[in-house]
């Protein structure tokens, strides 16, 4: 069940993805293009790790609602996949800069 909370926010990160993607337009060469298809893949395999251990600590607690395993899960998973699309963001300049 803790692959519930990807599977809907699944569209919402394609969205994110395509326009970190798109945006800007130019440069884009091989460098830009690497360095963001890593980042993209990154980000979805942290969101990954932090929604199996958000359902991982809703399951622990308890007292919680059955619900609450799930909503854990899509607020790390959600956190992790912005987390990295913040950092692909900052160090996106260097990397272009540099290449």
């Amino acid at each position: 069940m803790a692959w519930l909370s990807l599977l809907l926010f699944l569209p919402w990160f394609g969205v994110m993805a395509a326009l970190y993607w798109w945006f800007p337009r130019q440069p884009r060469h091989r460098t830009r293009t690497v360095f963001d298809g890593v980042m993209l893949v990154l980000a979805l395999l942290v969101s990954i790790g932090f929604m199996h251990w958000g359902y991982r600590i809703g399951a622990a607690d308890v007292d919680a609602d059955s619900l609450w395993k799930q909503i854990l899960a899509v607020l790390y998973a959600y956190g992790g996949f912005l987390a990295v699309m913040v950092l692909a963001l900052l160090l996106r300049p260097r990397v272009l800069h540099r290449s």
